[in-house]
Order: C-alpha cells, then structure tokens, then sequence
C-alpha cells in the first residue's frame, strides 16, 4: 500500500544520512502551514559546504465546522544546493512529495478549485519537483526562510457527492503541473 512504500522511502532516506554534518541540524516549522490550520515540521541537515537534506511533514486531521474536509497527510523530502554557505542566502533544491487526503465542502471560487463545494475526493498523490529559496540569518540560533517550487503530481481519487455522505460518483487519475511547494519557514538551530 501507498502509505508502506512513503515510509520505506523516508526510512532510507533518513537512513542514508550517515554523513551529516554535526554542526548544521535544523528545525522548522512552515507559517504558511500554520494558517491553513496544518501542524507541520521539517528537520534539515547539512550534508556538506553546499548541500542540505529536507525532509517535511505536514498533517491535518481535524473537523472543521459545516462537515468541512481538508484532512491530509504530507511528506515532502528535499535535496538542496547552496549558492553561498548552507542554510544563508540562495538555494535551488530537487524534492519528492507523497500525500494522502480527505477533502470537500469548501467553497474556493478559483479555477478548479470550485469542484470542492459540492464533492468530496479522497485519495493519495506523489511527484516531484525543483525550487527557489533565500535564507535570512536573524541569529546564531534563528533563520527565516521563503520557498517556492512547481513540479508534477499523480493524484489517484474517488470522488464522493457531498463532504460526509453519499456512495462513490467517480473514480480517476489527475496529473497536476504547477506550485508544488511554498513556503515561510520559522527556523531553529541545534548546534
């Protein structure tokens, strides 16, 4: 199952970390995250002079009112290179992203988004893609960071009539070009 071969692969990845670069270890939490009510962290490890791994998490579970649905679960894996010194100016980076969710009941009048007012999908996705980012030194122990990336997403669906009721309408599979990642990042240094 999906959820099987996203933690196989977080595994090894984490796993081959063996190298990290003791002096660079970061905790970060996205803000953008936090306003779309999701709790989320990422850790990032300096693997080198240029070169830091990403992994982030985000995930939301709660109810909101109305039978509203926007339950997910995010993993989003990062490599990135520096222009300068890690963690402190420019980055490109290369990421993967899997996800699992829940959504519908929301009234989003832009493009396709507008589907979710009456329907409700559940499914998962995975893709990748490339990013831009710039990090501010605010002090030893504190960065700010913006993020921005676009890429691919395979998103396998079942599409439901309402946001808690109702048998299967439909079935499908979306491939999405577009924004695949952003973000405002809060960070914090273990040294």
């Amino acid at each position: 199952m999906f959820n099987k071969k996203l933690l196989l692969i977080t595994l090894v990845l984490l796993g081959s970390l063996t190298a990290v670069n003791a002096q660079k270890v970061a905790i970060k939490n996205n803000l953008l995250y936090d306003a779309a009510a999701t709790p989320n962290l990422a850790l990032e490890f300096g693997l080198g002079k240029k070169t830091t791994f990403e992994l982030g998490a985000g995930v939301n579970w709660s109810n909101f009112s109305d039978n509203k649905k926007f339950k997910h679960l995010l993993l989003q894996p990062e490599l990135r290179w520096w222009t300068c010194d890690v963690f402190n100016g420019h980055f490109f980076g290369v990421h993967a992203h899997g996800a699992q969710f829940n959504v519908g009941g929301w009234d989003i009048p832009i493009g396709r988004l507008d589907t979710f007012k009456d329907s409700r999908y559940q499914g998962y996705l995975y893709g990748g893609g490339i990013s831009y980012g710039y990090q501010w030194v605010l002090n030893p122990r504190w960065n700010l960071e913006l993020s921005a990336g676009g890429g691919y997403a395979r998103i396998h669906y079942d599409e439901f009539p309402c946001s808690d009721c109702g048998t299967k309408l439909n079935e499908g599979i979306y491939n999405y070009f577009g924004v695949t990642k952003a973000a405002v990042s809060l960070i914090y240094f273990f040294k």
